[in-house]
């Protein structure tokens, strides 16, 4: 049996870095989509291989190959709107429409919290919100199978492996670290479910599996 190959859009980055590692740590076949190679240097595995590619360019032919698609790129908290619609939206979205035409068999989303109801969020946060809103909304339309996961607020701590999909009901708890996403795309990836889903994750009290 041919074994999965994942492909990881923004694999350099902070959860999609940690998310490559756990992959080839578990014997996985990972393929990593980054805009600069360099950033993945200090991986060395047989089942990795990198596309290097700008994403505002047709990325397509990343996707070659490939049974599983994790979008887990950003634009980062540094940039404007305009790199926002470009990378979280757009980007987003084409990488949905080459899913679809690849056959990828489970597409999931790195989205965020508040993604459902981005009139609700702060004023300087409403154009990402907005973004990822109008990309996890063109995934749901796609035909693709796809689970989206919306984690609460990001902190840098260690992975504590315990988890809620219920939200806070203190805004200061709905936080989650980016080692427990990792986690969790991996499962994610590892189990799709049967029906399409889309999931608010925190840091929490129960197992990962519990709270999918």
């Amino acid at each position: 049996m041919k074994m999965k190959n994942t492909l990881i859009i923004g694999a350099s980055g902070q959860i999609g870095k940690q998310l490559t590692k756990l992959m080839l740590n578990d014997g996985q076949k990972v393929s990593a989509l980054v805009r600069d190679k360099s950033k993945l240097s200090d991986i060395k595995d047989e089942n990795l291989s990198i596309v290097e590619e700008d994403l505002t360019n047709d990325f397509s032919h990343a996707l070659t190959d490939c049974t599983n698609v994790v979008f887990a790129a950003g634009s980062g908290g540094g940039t404007g709107a305009e790199k926002t619609l470009l990378i979280d939206l757009w980007s987003a979205c084409k990488a949905a429409d080459y899913a679809k035409a690849h056959k990828i068999k489970h597409f999931v989303m790195v989205s965020s919290i508040g993604a459902d109801a981005p009139d609700e969020g702060p004023q300087e946060m409403q154009p990402y919100l907005i973004a990822k809103h109008m990309a996890d909304e063109h995934l749901m339309r796609s035909g693709l199978h796809y689970s989206i996961i919306r984690p609460g607020a990001l902190t840098d701590d260690e992975a504590t492996g315990r988890f809620t999909s219920q939200r806070p009901e203190n805004d200061d708890d709905a936080k989650i670290t980016r080692a427990d996403v990792a986690h969790a795309l991996m499962y994610c990836v590892n189990n799709p479910p049967h029906e399409n889903s889309v999931t608010e994750l925190f840091n929490g009290d129960k197992k990962i599996a519990e709270a999918f």
